[in-house]
């Protein structure tokens, strides 16, 4: 059951009880990018360092100015960690704009940056070493982020549920990279991989399957990502942004889709789609609209940002219209009446 909703904003950490309603702000005033929430065992060893936090929930939330904070108290309080690496002091940068936890093990966390590099820590956070070979690939001279040219960041990092070693990184903007072996070699721009991935998915009852939500369409991989097909039946806006898997079903995932950038970040008109599989003789995947279904989509709303709940048909979506949450995996939408930002927000974790 979830308990607390995470909403990363250039202003801050909102950490909201859904069914109070309640907001608190954490973070104020840094430009919170990314969000990894894993809820671990208390007792010593569970977080990696001795510490798990006094209800079992740790929540790592990257800044673009001043590299990872964490929390061992569900978000009460945050700390600067990693920072003999990350930031200022120093030798990595400043931006730390995607994390992630391998399921594996809840010490083990992946960390990517601006300029796009790889930090992976082995005590939850606390420290962090960088990993090598992800900027000598072939494609990296050609990676820039649209909006400022002259650089590039790792935009999503992805575990695998059905390896521990394997782990997929999102480039934005240029690339697809892959490791089978946690960085010992990357495999880069795999056969049919997007170029401008935004969110990456994956889902325990279909190991081998990889989803990718991308300003170049939306795909999928049945192989861990080394071969990747585009799936666009249904799909009539073709810039993707967010993506959640419905826990309960790796068929049914729901999307956020604008025409183009311009669209998604800048006029507002974006839109959702569910994307299911068809029965008999035509079981391949293809997208529906979720149009009038309790949530504002089209003129006057942003990119969405969406994140898997913890039972069969919970997705959580947050924009600037704010944050809803559906438990028929689309079906219907009900609004969390918090008070949000009127902006979209950045990331979003739920636990």
């Amino acid at each position: 059951m979830v308990t607390r909703v995470y909403a990363a904003y250039d202003d801050g950490l909102r950490v909201i009880d859904p069914e109070t309603g309640s907001v608190s702000l954490r973070l104020a005033d840094r430009p919170v990018k990314c969000l990894s929430v894993e809820c671990l065992s208390v007792g010593p060893g569970a977080d990696g360092d001795g510490s798990a936090g006094s209800d079992g929930t740790r929540v790592l939330a990257g800044t673009s100015d001043a590299g990872l904070f964490r929390s061992t108290d569900g978000g009460e309080t945050f700390e600067r960690v990693a920072d003999e690496t990350l930031g200022p002091g120093g030798t990595g940068p400043d931006a730390v704009t995607a994390v992630a936890t391998s399921p594996h093990d809840p010490a083990v966390v992946w960390i990517g940056t601006e300029p796009s590099r790889v930090f992976r820590s082995v005590d939850g956070g606390r420290t962090a070493e960088r990993v090598g070979g992800l900027t000598a690939v072939p494609s990296a001279s050609e990676w820039s982020f649209p909006p400022r040219p002259d650089t590039h960041h790792v935009r999503w990092i992805e575990p695998s549920p059905a390896d521990p070693d394997r782990w997929f990184v999102g480039v934005e903007a240029g690339a697809l990279v892959v490791t089978p072996d946690g960085g010992e070699t990357w495999l880069d721009r795999p056969e049919g991989s997007r170029r401008d991935n935004h969110a990456l998915a994956t889902h325990p009852a279909a190991p081998d399957r990889v989803y990718t939500a991308a300003g170049d369409g939306f795909a999928e991989s049945e192989d861990r990502g080394e071969s990747w097909r585009v799936v666009d039946r249904g799909l009539d806006h073709g810039y993707v942004w967010g993506l959640a898997v419905d826990p309960g079903d790796p068929e049914t995932a729901i999307v956020s889709a604008a025409s183009g950038a311009t669209a998604a970040h800048r006029r507002g008109e974006a839109y959702l789609y569910r994307r299911t599989t068809g029965d008999g003789s035509d079981a391949s995947p293809r997208f529906e609209r979720l149009d009038d279904r309790g949530i504002p989509t089209g003129e006057g709303t942003y990119r969405a940002v969406l994140a898997s709940g913890g039972e069969s048909g919970g997705v959580w979506v947050i924009h600037n219209e704010g944050l809803y949450r559906t438990r028929d995996a689309g079906e219907s939408f009900e609004r969390v009446p918090a008070d949000l930002p009127a902006s979209p927000a950045r990331a979003l974790a739920v636990r």
